[in-house]
Formats: structure tokens, C-alpha cells, sequence
């Protein structure tokens, strides 16, 4: 089975080849990661810009390659009363154009954080500025920083991305 990931960010190559693997432990499969657009800001801001990106990279896959299945991934932030979250949107679509959705857990940001990202930072920039780290968004990102790595960035993906392959596991009820 090949997949491709609509990023060339290893821990998102790693959470799609982990959730695959785990919804199909008796298939070989293979990842890969290819650039595409999401169609959305740098920095999605609401969970209908999220989940619109993850759309855009899963669909823009195949107009550059013919996988058995499409992944597009989003983090995006949302904010409510209680302050600014962070939130990933998955979405998987097969050849056939059969689409599978699922969003990660919720998590909001420190008030420094946030305040960054309010400012027009990126949250991996900001991520970064607040703690003093290096590209953290290839590692465990915000969730791993927050966290003190107990949820990963990679796990953190893999539940979302176990939720959008729902359809594709449970096929005979997802006609």
C-alpha cells in the first residue's frame, strides 16, 4: 500500500506510516512525503481553515501522484472564551475519492504563546521564541513542549489519523 503525505515533515511521515501500520498490520506499507499546497494561511486560525487545508493537501496529492491513499494534515488554532487552542485536522482520501475526516484532542496555549501568535508568529515560531528551542515543529511541537513530551507530536497525530481511516477499516459500513 503506498501513501503519501501531503508534507515533507518527518513526524507527520511518521504518525501516517504509525496509524497505517496499525489499521493494516498485515499490508505492506510505505510513506512518503511530497510539498503541496494547503490553500489556507501559513497559520490557520478557526477549525473550518484547518480542516479546509487538510482537504486542499489530501486532493492536491493526486494532481501530482497516484498513491493508493492521499493524507493531508492541518494544525490550526482556534480561539473561544477560554483562550487560544491548538487543533489538527486529518483527512485521507483513496483513489476511488472516498474521504475519511478525524481532528486531534484540544489543548489550549499558555497566554505567552498565544500572545505570539496574535502578534502574527507562526505557532512553531512562536512555540520557539517562548521556550528557546530550534525547529520544534519537526519534533514534538507545542503538545510534546506543554506536555513535557508525555504526548508526542507523532501520537498526538496518530488517534486523529486512526479517526479519519474509520471509513476506510470499517468499509462495509461506510458504503
Amino acid at each position: 500500500m503506498h501513501i503519501i503525505v501531503g508534507s515533507k515533515n518527518p513526524v507527520k511521515i511518521a504518525a501516517a506510516k504509525t496509524a497505517f501500520t496499525l489499521a493494516f498490520p498485515h499490508i505492506d506499507i510505505t510513506v512518503e512525503g511530497i510539498s503541496v499546497s494547503s490553500g489556507v494561511s501559513d497559520q490557520p486560525m478557526s477549525a473550518a481553515e484547518t480542516l479546509q487545508g487538510a482537504e486542499n493537501r489530501a486532493s492536491n496529492i493526486f494532481a501530482a501522484a497516484s498513491p493508493d491513499f492521499a493524507v493531508g494534515m492541518e494544525g490550526g488554532l482556534e480561539e473561544d472564551m477560554h483562550g487560544l487552542a491548538s487543533v489538527a485536522w486529518m483527512v485521507i482520501k483513496n483513489r476511488a475519492g472516498k474521504t475519511g475526516r478525524g481532528k486531534s484532542g484540544v489543548f489550549f496555549l499558555p497566554p505567552g504563546v498565544a500572545e505570539l501568535v496574535r502578534k502574527g508568529h507562526e505557532l512553531g515560531e512562536a512555540d520557539d521564541l517562548y521556550w528557546g528551542e530550534t525547529n520544534s515543529k519537526q519534533q514534538d511541537g507545542a503538545v510534546g513542549l506543554l506536555t513535557n513530551q508525555a504526548v508526542r507530536r507523532e501520537d498526538y497525530y496518530v488517534q486523529a489519523l486512526l479517526f479519519a481511516l474509520i471509513p476506510f477499516i470499517q468499509k462495509d459500513h461506510y458504503e
